[in-house]
C-alpha cells in the first residue's frame, strides 16, 4: 500500500460506515466516505471527513462517485469497503418483483458494479483490498427476511467466486459477517416494511405486528448487540494483515449459527431458525 493508504467506503451516514470512516481517518488512512443523501454528505464534511455523494442503486452515481474518488486520491485506490445496504422485511409471498429489485439494486447489483470498476484500478496498480460487509443472514436464512437473505446469500456466492478468480493477483477479497450491531438498520427496515409490504392483505398480520414491535423497540436489538467498533476491528485486520481472512465473524449469533450450520442437518436448522420471531 501507499504511504497513506486510501479507501472508499459506502454507506457512511450512520452506524458501521460512519464509525469505520472516522476510525480509519484517525488511524492515518485517506478516507473517502460516501453517502446517498446530499445532507449527509454536507454533515460529514463539516465533521472533517472527505465525503462524496454516491448511491450504489444508481449506475451513474457509481461512475460519478468513483471518478470523484480517484480525483481525490490521485488516481489510485488501495481499498474498497462496501457497506451501504438496507434490510427489506416481509414474507416471501408478500414481496413484489419491484421490492426485490430495489433490495438487490442496493445490496447486490450496485456493490458488484462498483467492485468491478474498482478492480480495474487495482489491477493497474497490482494491489488492493476489497471488503464486503455481509451478515449472519448471508449464510443463515430466517423467516420474514427473505429479500435481505437473498441479497446477502448472492453477495457471499459472488464474493467467493471473485476470491477464486483473483487468487493469482495481489487483490484480496474478504467478507465481514456481523450479527446485531448498533445502527439505524432496524429503523430503516421499518420504513422499508411500511413502504413496500401490503400488510393489510397478507395472511401474516400477527407476524407483521410482532415485526413492527421489534423494529420499533428502542435500544439494542438483542442482548448480543455490539458497538460498530466490533466490525471495525475485523475491517482493520482485513485491510492491514499480510494474509487477510476470507471471512470474519462478528457477534455471538454469527459464531453460533456458523457452528450449527456445520454440525446440524437442514431439518434441524429449520427447526431452530423457524422459531425466530419475525
Amino acid at each position: 500500500m501507499s504511504q497513506q493508504p486510501s479507501i472508499l467506503i459506502t454507506g457512511c451516514s450512520t452506524g458501521i460506515g460512519y464509525y469505520c470512516a472516522k476510525s480509519l481517518q484517525r488511524d492515518g488512512w485517506k478516507v473517502i466516505a460516501s453517502c446517498r443523501q446530499s445532507d449527509d454528505v454536507s454533515r460529514l464534511q463539516n465533521e472533517g471527513l472527505t465525503c462524496i455523494q454516491l448511491d450504489v442503486a444508481s449506475s451513474q452515481s457509481i461512475k460519478d462517485g468513483l471518478k470523484k474518488t480517484l480525483e481525490l486520491t490521485g488516481g489510485t485506490l488501495d481499498a474498497l469497503f462496501n457497506n451501504g445496504a438496507y434490510g427489506q422485511p416481509g414474507a416471501v409471498e408478500d414481496l413484489t418483483r419491484d421490492t426485490l429489485q430495489k433490495q438487490f439494486d442496493t445490496n447486490f447489483f450496485g456493490w458488484c458494479e462498483l467492485t468491478n470498476a474498482v478492480i480495474k484500478v487495482m489491477h493497474q496498480q497490482d494491489a488492493g483490498r476489497i471488503v464486503h460487509n455481509s451478515s449472519v443472514l448471508g449464510f443463515a436464512a430466517m423467516p420474514f427476511r427473505g429479500a435481505y437473505n437473498a441479497s446477502k446469500f448472492a453477495l457471499e456466492g459472488i464474493t467467493d467466486t471473485l476470491r477464486l478468480e483473483l487468487a493469482d493477483t495481489n487483490i484480496s477479497v474478504s467478507l465481514i459477517e456481523p450479527g446485531p450491531i448498533r445502527s439505524e438498520f432496524r429503523a430503516n427496515a421499518l420504513r422499508a416494511l411500511d413502504s413496500n409490504i401490503d400488510i393489510n392483505s397478507s395472511r401474516f398480520g400477527f407476524q407483521y405486528a410482532s415485526a413492527i414491535a421489534r423494529l420499533s423497540k428502542p435500544g439494542p436489538a438483542s442482548r448480543f448487540t455490539l458497538e460498530p467498533e466490533a466490525v471495525y476491528k475485523k475491517l482493520r485486520h482485513a485491510l492491514t494483515a499480510k494474509k487477510p481472512k476470507p471471512r470474519y465473524y462478528v457477534t455471538f449469533p454469527t459464531h453460533l449459527m456458523g457452528a450449527l450450520k456445520r454440525i446440524l442437518s437442514t431439518r434441524a436448522m429449520d427447526n431452530i431458525l423457524g422459531r425466530i420471531k419475525s
